[in-house]
């Protein structure tokens, strides 16, 4: 098994949710670290974001790309 290498921050959990739905559908694997820390309600994720998406090297360029379209979609660009 590859190692799980973090591949790019996340802003939210909407779009955490999303990016881990494309990447399921497309059977990539991966996992999604959040930053949230109970302790600290969720300080860390105010100034760091709120997680970050790792994955095997192999699928960074295809993560980083499916990434780039999500965001772009969100800020109303539909290229």
């Amino acid at each position: 098994m590859d190692e799980f290498r973090k591949i790019a921050v996340l802003d939210n959990m909407v779009e955490a949710q999303i990016l881990d739905s494309m990447l399921n559908e497309q059977e990539i694997p991966h996992m999604m670290k959040t930053y949230h820390d109970s302790a600290y309600d969720g300080l860390f994720q105010a100034s760091k974001g709120w997680g970050h998406v790792e994955a095997p090297e192999g699928h960074r360029t295809e993560i980083l790309t499916i990434l780039e379209d999500l965001r772009t979609r969100s800020e109303g660009n539909p290229e």
